[in-house]
């Protein structure tokens, strides 16, 4: 059995892949662990992954899909493809700075038994600090957010949503972490599984965390372990939301998204 399972989507990011399984092997090498490393090709090797991989990291396993099947049903398609003591969700945008970071993390889960997914301190290229915990969210602080009323109410109730009175330079316990960097003990999934594969993408990591906090595991944010990320939001884009509806695909998929969740676990 591997230590680490790690899964990378590929959706067009050959560039970002290739800086992030360099960090990635850079972080590794010095490692006692024994991972093991999918990369699940949603965009089926339209950016030319599968011969860079093939020439640059043949160690790498290239799954093709044979479509864009969604971020938590390409995640799980890894994930399935070789057991281990702990599994990683890694975005392609994720760039390790420290060596060591997986190690850590692993121990620190190691060590402690009760928590059941963990996600490392985000930061943007330059430099600050990415919002990357969160608390469950209620459908109003959602529709607050998208529509971004100038409201000291309404900016409450999302600052609260996005913790903004919360230190994010301290580990603590948080309801739910960004699905960019989830790392996750076996424990956990072979009690209540991986993603779950009905949203296609954007809160299937909330949907996660919520899981496992049901199951009595707690999610927890290490602020001590730093990763940069290349965070894109291609659903905020476009000022006017409801024009953005039309024109922006992945609004639309978000906003799908939004509204399975809310459905599962009510508003």
């Amino acid at each position: 059995m591997y230590d680490i399972n790690i899964v990378i989507v590929n959706y067009k990011n050959k560039d970002d892949i290739s800086v992030c399984l360099k960090s990635l092997f850079e972080d590794l090498k010095n490692s006692n662990l024994k991972a093991i490393i999918h990369i699940v090709d949603n965009s089926q090797n339209i950016d030319g992954i599968k011969e860079f991989l093939e020439e640059k990291y043949a160690q790498v396993n290239y799954i093709n899909p044979g479509s864009n099947i969604g971020f938590g049903k390409a995640n799980n398609i890894g994930f399935k493809k070789a057991k281990a003591k702990f599994y990683l969700a890694l975005n392609p945008d994720i760039e390790f700075i420290n060596t060591g970071t997986l190690e850590k993390m692993v121990d620190f889960l190691r060590k402690n038994t009760k928590i059941g997914i963990i996600g490392p301190k985000l930061l943007n290229l330059d430099g600050s600090i990415q919002n990357s915990c969160y608390r469950f969210p209620h459908l109003f602080d959602q529709f607050y957010r998208r529509f971004n009323f100038k409201i000291k109410y309404f900016k409450r109730k999302v600052d609260y949503y996005l913790m903004q009175d919360f230190d994010h330079n301290k580990n603590i316990p948080v309801d739910w972490i960004m699905g960019s960097f989830m790392l996750v003990r076996s424990e956990l999934t072979n009690d209540i599984g991986f993603f779950d594969d009905r949203f296609f993408m954007y809160f299937e990591d909330c949907d996660w965390c919520r899981r496992a906090s049901q199951a009595n595991f707690q999610v927890y944010y290490m602020s001590d372990i730093v990763v940069k990320h290349r965070h894109k939001r291609d659903s905020a884009k476009g000022k006017n939301y409801i024009l953005s509806i039309l024109t922006n695909p992945v609004l639309r998929i978000h906003l799908k998204s939004w509204l399975k969740y809310f459905w599962k676990w009510g508003i």
